[in-house]
């Protein structure tokens, strides 16, 4: 049933790419801390940087448990599954980090997606990947994309950036466990 790989290969990256969505999980080290699950989607926001490489784009959104959890110990699960085609689920464990837009690696990290917004861009999550694994998925439900949601993009594209700055120093200071997450 399951299988672990050695790396990303050919197969396995095409499958990732053509996947409409995917799942972040992080959680904070602390055990009463809040275990944070996120989904993730919109055309052009994923990318196989390597082998062992994957990265999305993150836009400011009303939580950032991610970031604050990366902060804190790095630990992060991609998970994407086959909801149309075979059944498969891929799992993808590593270590994580958010590389924000002012770090001098933002710019050649931005240049792997093809999602054209740049306003509203919070970081780009960059995992390290430690394990791959794959399992069948036969529970996971056939469903049909009718495409992205274009709310956040709508949404965001009447703002303007220092909206942002704004946003993410009152907003996205901290974790709701208050773990710090951008840096004011």
């Amino acid at each position: 049933m399951g299988k672990i790989h050695d790396s990303i290969g050919p197969r396995l990256e095409q499958f990732l790419l053509d996947q409409p969505v995917f799942f972040v999980g992080t959680a904070p080290l602390d055990a009463d801390g809040h275990v944070n699950v996120s989904p993730k989607g919109m055309g052009g926001t994923f990318a196989v940087l390597d082998q062992h490489r994957v990265a999305y784009l993150d836009y400011t959104g009303s939580g950032t448990e991610t970031i604050a959890h990366l902060r804190e110990n790095g630990r992060v699960v991609l998970m994407f599954c086959a909801f149309e085609g075979p059944p498969n689920i891929v799992r993808l464990h590593g270590r994580g980090r958010a590389v924000l837009p002012a770090d001098p690696e933002f710019a050649e990290l931005r240049a792997h997606f093809t999602k054209e917004r740049t306003l509203g861009q919070r970081s780009v999550i960059v995992v390290d990947v430690q394990r791959i694994s794959d399992s069948c998925g036969w529970s996971v439900p056939l469903m049909d994309l009718r495409g992205d949601r274009d709310i956040l993009d709508r949404a965001q594209e009447r703002r303007d950036q220092r909206y942002f700055d704004d946003y993410w120093r009152e907003r996205n200071a901290a974790s709701i466990d208050g773990l710090p997450v951008v840096p004011g």
